[in-house]
């Protein structure tokens, strides 16, 4: 608009001063012709200049605007998750999306753009479940075995809210990620599940992880129990590690710059979580792991992992249903674990497959009940999970335990395994509403002492922010 108003202003002087009375007998100049062209190329000029300036100015407040909308807190629609710095699992073209990775959303990677980007992501998982068990699910002993005082009970007779957490995770700063994690138990109170900080910028492929956490032996360990596609722990877990093993320590991961995913980890515990207790240095509990695992073609992936743990105890106490027991002594676990997912053309939107499976060895040896104790024991499962349809899951599962060696003097007590192999079949079914929100369907037959069967109605919801699970 200004150039057209400057042209017409010159188109008039020029009309006015060929026409004016005054001058009408004058002649028009080729010098004038000629300062009228240059004044209007000099005014395109300008006009190109001020289009080139009104351009800046816009994008730089389209910039800003931008930059100020990623300072905002995340809406439930488009969460911002902090994700943790390094991942501990290979990223696999069949396993970019998970049948166990429900509740998830997609991890950042580039470094926050602004101040409030290291706000804490806040995000709540919430767990339901009617259950309905054919004898007392708080009287269900696994013969052969001291369980720990969380593995005595199968579960809640009737409604339940389960175990739900609130988490909060955030980049400390370029060197350090944290988070924390408050669960809610079924029986009441409040307890921190997970609390830790985890280096970011280690070289050589170095990772420190420090505080409470899930230890790193074996592969259902490291997960929340929302994440695990049946309800409730294999026998193997429930039986040698009470549920699940989380204790307080520091972490250290190095991963091998190699194609294939290759790991390795140790880790010193408090001992403060069975089968330890804490010793008077405050180091009760030790293990050591490696995990290897790739792709096969482009459908398929598998992770394989090996771990030993060691850990002391002193006047252990765990409950039966007559009295109450307690070592003394030192315990030996090792586990081996195989996952392998398929997928076709790596894409498990539609159709994916997980088997996974792992196998459990433990000696203890030491003082029980005052008597001398020396035995073995072994675990396993193997599950199979097939998500037939969009949403749709069937998975089933086998686990079994079983003890031996021990000392005539020990027969009669919670140690004696009645010549009886605990076992143990289930199934479920599970429907998505999306990657947010699971409800399971599951059926046990429990035969480790008494046949048991139960019913297990569940569901799973995430509100707020949630990083994706590992592989």
């Amino acid at each position: 608009m200004k150039l057209e108003r400057m042209l017409g202003a010159c188109a008039f002087a020029v009309a006015f001063r060929v026409l004016s009375p005054v001058q009408a007998h004058a002649v028009v100049t080729d010098e004038d012709l000629a300062q009228i062209r240059q004044s209007i190329k000099q005014l395109e000029v300008q006009h190109a200049e001020d289009k080139k300036r009104i351009k800046e100015l816009e994008q730089r407040l389209k910039s800003s605007d931008s930059k100020a909308l990623a300072s905002q807190s995340p809406t439930s629609e488009s969460p911002t998750v902090p994700p943790p710095p390094k991942a501990d699992f290979p990223t696999t073209t069949a396993s970019t999306v998970s049948s166990s990775s429900v509740i998830s959303a997609p991890a950042q990677t580039s470094t926050p753009a602004s101040a409030g980007a290291f706000n804490p992501a806040i995000g709540v998982t919430l767990m339901g479940t009617y259950a309905h068990f054919s004898h007392d699910p708080n009287k269900a002993p696994v013969p052969g075995f001291a369980l720990g005082k969380d593995a005595n009970s199968l579960g809640t007779q009737g409604f339940s809210l389960g175990e739900s957490e609130v988490s909060l995770s955030a980049n400390i700063d370029q060197a350090l990620y944290g988070q924390l994690i408050l669960s809610h138990p079924s029986e009441g109170g409040v307890d921190v599940e997970e609390g830790f900080i985890q280096t970011t910028s280690l070289p050589l492929g170095f990772t420190v992880k420090a505080g409470r956490f899930f230890s790193g032996i074996g592969y259902l360990n490291e997960q929340h129990q929302h994440a695990w596609d049946f309800l409730d722990a294999p026998l193997p877990y429930r039986a040698m590690l009470n549920n699940q093993l989380g204790d307080d320590g520091v972490q250290i991961r190095w991963t091998a710059p190699t194609d294939m995913f290759l790991q390795f980890g140790v880790e010193g515990l408090r001992g403060d979580k069975f089968p330890a207790t804490p010793t008077h240095d405050g180091v009760g509990a030790q293990s050591i792991f490696v995990k290897a695992g790739g792709d096969v073609g482009v459908s398929n992936s598998w992770l394989a992992s090996l771990a030993y743990y060691h850990a002391d105890a002193k006047d252990r106490e765990t409950v039966n249903d007559a009295s109450t027991d307690t070592f003394t002594g030192s315990t030996d676990l090792g586990i081996a674990g195989l996952v392998w997912k398929w997928a076709p053309n790596g894409n498990p939107v539609q159709r994916n497959l997980k088997l996974q499976s792992e196998f459990f060895f433990r000696h203890e040896k030491g003082i029980f009940d005052d008597l001398a104790d020396s035995g073995d024991q072994t675990g396993f499962y193997g599950q199979a999970v097939y998500q037939f349809m969009p949403r749709w899951t069937i998975g089933a599962r086998y686990d079994q335990v079983s003890a031996s060696n021990i000392s005539d003097g020990l027969s009669g007590t919670t140690l004696d395994d009645l010549d009886h192999t605990p076992r143990r079949y289930s199934g479920v079914l599970m429907y998505d509403t999306s990657e947010f929100g699971r409800f399971r369907l599951q059926y046990n037959y429990d035969d480790s002492a008494q046949a048991n069967q139960g019913v297990m109605f569940n569901y799973t919801v995430s509100l707020g922010a949630h990083g994706a699970h590992q592989y």
